[in-house]
C-alpha cells in the first residue's frame, strides 16, 4: 500500500521510520515533512491545516492510507475531509479531536464515562480562578482551555505566577481549566482505536523538564523512554478498562466515534490511576521510543484502525529489551530558539544498526547543509537488551552529533534504569528497589512539577 503521513516533525518522521519497515506498504510520502523525512521519502509542500490540500494531494498520489500526525489539522477537520472523499484516513474527525482540542470537553466525556481524573473547574471568570486555587491548594495547576502546542499549561507553587497565566488565558478570549495537582510518576500509554475496538501499545514515559534532575522550565519533551518495568502487573489491562474503553464507547455514544490513537497521559497516585490529559495523536517523543521495538508491521495495524478492523488483529509484537530516546535542543530553547546552526555528525551517529536519528526541527542552508529550524531540533533513538544498554547507545551516538549552542539531558531513562522508581505507598515497582523522591528521572524529593507536566 502507499502512505501519505501528515506532518513535519520528529514524531512524523518516526512513524515513517517504521512504516518503511513494514512489508506491506510499497511506498510512502511525507507532507510538508523536515529535511530528515526528506532523506528516506519524497516530501510535498502542503498546508496541513487545509483538509481540501490535504485530499487534492492524496488522490494525486493515490494514497491508500493517510496518517494524520499533529493535533491542528485533526481539529480542523483533514479527517473529516479525507473521509468524505472515501479515502481511508488514521486520525479522528473534528468533533472527537477536540478530546484534545478542548480540556473542559476532556473533562466532560470523562465525567460522563466515570474515568478517574483530577477535580477540576473550567471557567471564564477569574473569580472562578481563585476560588478554585482555594479549594485545592498548592501546587497550582492552569491550563489554557485550547489548543496552546504544549505552552498552554502552567504548574507552579507561585499562586501569583498562576493567575498571571490564567489572566493572559483569559485576555485572549479564551477559558481556562484549573486543576487539583496530582503527584506521582507519570505515565504515557497509545490507544490504537478504530471506533469500537481498541489495541493498546507499550507504555512510555517522556520527560518534560529541560534539565537533569527535572529541573528548569517545562518543554515539549527532552527525551522518552520504554517499557517500564516499575510499572504494577496488569497496569495496561486497568487503563484499557477504566479510562480508554470507557472514553470510546462515549464517544461513540455520542455519535462521534474515534478512529485513530488516543493518547492517555496518566499519573500513578496514591488513589491509583489517574488521567492527566488526553491526546488525539501520538505524543512526541514517546512515539520515537514505542515504535522502535514495535515489530507488529505499522501500515497494516494503522489501516485496520482506520477500516474498522481491529478486532480481527491479534496480539502485538514487540522486540525484546529497550528503547531510549534523547532530545537534542538548539540554544536557548525552551525560550526562543536561535536557527540557522549547522549540524554535523549525523551519519557517525546512526552508524550503530540499533540507533537512529529523527530529525525535527531541521532545514537546509544555501550551502545544502543540515541546519536547525526549531527548538528541540532532533532525537537520538537507541534499541538495547535493557535500558542501560539503550542509554549506552543513545548517548554515544548524541555525542557524535554537533550543533553550537544546543544542549540534552544526560538523565534520561536514569533513575529507571538503576531500579530507583517507587510507585505512591512507597512499594517499589516490579524489578526495582526502594529509594528517595519515589517519582521517575528525579533525584530528590518531589517538587511541583511532576504528574501534571504531561499536559
Amino acid at each position: 500500500m502507499k502512505v501519505l503521513v501528515v506532518g513535519p516533525g520528529g514524531r512524523e518522521h518516526a512513524m515513517i521510520t517504521s512504516l518503511l519497515r513494514d512489508p506491506h506498504v510499497s511506498e510512502v510520502h511525507s507532507a510538508p515533512g523536515n529535511q530528515g523525512i526528506a532523506q528516506d521519502v519524497p516530501v510535498h509542500p502542503l498546508n496541513a491545516q487545509d483538509p481540501e490540500a490535504v485530499v487534492a494531494l492524496a488522490r494525486e498520489l493515490g494514497a491508500d492510507l493517510v496518517v494524520v500526525g499533529p493535533e491542528a489539522p485533526l481539529v480542523a477537520g483533514v479527517a473529516d475531509a479525507l473521509t468524505r472523499a472515501g479515502i481511508p484516513v488514521f486520525g479522528p474527525s473534528a468533533q472527537a479531536a477536540r478530546i484534545e482540542g478542548s480540556k473542559a470537553f476532556a473533562k466532560e466525556i470523562m465525567a460522563a464515562a466515570g474515568v478517574p481524573t483530577a477535580r477540576s473547574v473550567a471557567t471564564t471568570d477569574l473569580a472562578d480562578v481563585r476560588a478554585a486555587f482555594e479549594r485545592f491548594g498548592a501546587p497550582y495547576v492552569v491550563k489554557d482551555d485550547g489548543l496552546a502546542a504544549g505552552k498552554g499549561v502552567v504548574v507552579t507553587p507561585d499562586r501569583d505566577r498562576a493567575e498571571a497565566h490564567a489572566r493572559e488565558c483569559l485576555d485572549a478570549g479564551g477559558a481556562v481549566v484549573v486543576e487539583e495537582f496530582l503527584d506521582g510518576p507519570e505515565v504515557s500509554l497509545f490507544v490504537l482505536s478504530d471506533g469500537e475496538n481498541v489495541v493498546p501499545l507499550q507504555p512510555a514515559q517522556d520527560f518534560k523538564r529541560v534539565r537533569d534532575g527535572d529541573q528548569g522550565p517545562n518543554t515539549g519533551g527532552m527525551g522518552a523512554y520504554t517499557p517500564l518495568e516499575w510499572l504494577p502487573e496488569g497496569f495496561t489491562d486497568e487503563v484499557v478498562r477504566r479510562v480508554a474503553r470507557p472514553v470510546i464507547d462515549e464517544l461513540r455514544r455520542r455519535g462521534t466515534p474515534f478512529v485513530g490513537v488516543l493518547y492517555c497521559g496518566l499519573a500513578v497516585t496514591e488513589r491509583g490511576i489517574q488521567v492527566i490529559e488526553f491526546n488525539a495523536r501520538f505524543g512526541d517523543p514517546e512515539t520515537q521510543s514505542v515504535l522502535a521495538v514495535l515489530e507488529t508491521p505499522l501500515g497494516e495495524l494503522l489501516l485496520d484502525a482506520a477500516q474498522g478492523r481491529l478486532s480481527e488483529r491479534g496480539e502485538l509484537q514487540w522486540a525484546p529489551g529497550a528503547s531510549v530516546t534523547i532530545v537534542l535542543a538548539a540554544h536557548n530553547y525552551p525560550g526562543t530558539p536561535r536557527k540557522g546552526d549547522v549540524i554535523t555528525g549525523l551519519a557517525e551517529a546512526a552508524q550503530d544498526p540499533d540507533t537512529w536519528v529523527i530529525h525535527a526541527g531541521t532545514d537546509r542552508n544555501g550551502a545544502g547543509e543540515i541546519v536547525s529550524a526549531g527548538g528541540r531540533v532532533l532525537a537520538v533513538v537507541s534499541r538495547g537488551a535493557d535500558l542501560r544498554e539503550a542509554r549506552e547507545r543513545g548517548y554515544r551516538g548524541m555525542e557524535r552529533i554537533t550543533l553550537p549552542g544546543s544542549h540534552y539531558r544526560t538523565d534520561i531513562a536514569l533513575v529507571a534504569s538503576e531500579g530507583r522508581i517507587t510507585v505512591p505507598g512507597g512499594q517499589p515497582g516490579p524489578g526495582t528497589t526502594d529509594a528517595p523522591g519515589g517519582t521517575p528521572g528525579r533525584t530528590g524529593a518531589p517538587t511541583a512539577t511532576t504528574a501534571e507536566e504531561q499536559a
